[in-house]
């Protein structure tokens, strides 16, 4: 299906939703942190990234705002998976360039919706 990369600074977190999406036959790749995460994003050309908004560093938020301003990866969809849910953290998230949004703890079919719906 697709390729998705995924960054989450919790390690459970990352098997939990590599498996969600693996079971729905995408290929997965996934990082603890978003550094350099640029450079990892031109080698692996996802079609999707999902990203976690509070991790150290640059949190999910200020990555995706990065994302959608650099002409390399502005197209590619991204979706926030974050236990910041409330709503006006998911019109930030749109502001930043976010295409979709799913609040942890999350059911799997609610992550795969998010992931139809911004893939298109």
């Amino acid at each position: 299906m697709s390729k998705i990369v995924v960054v989450d600074d919790v390690y459970s977190e990352l098997l939990l939703i590599d498996g969600i999406l693996k079971s729905a036959n995408h290929t997965v790749v996934s990082y603890m942190n978003a550094e350099k995460l640029e450079d990892k994003l031109a080698i692996e050309k996802p079609d999707l990234i999902i990203l976690d908004v509070i991790m150290p560093g640059r949190n999910g938020f200020q990555v995706c705002r990065d994302l959608k301003s650099d002409d390399r990866f502005k197209n590619i969809p991204v979706v926030l998976c974050t236990s910041k849910g409330q709503e006006r953290d998911k019109v930030w998230g749109q502001r930043q360039g976010a295409n979709a949004h799913v609040t942890k703890p999350f059911k799997p079919e609610e992550l795969l919706a998010a992931v139809k719906t911004a893939l298109g």
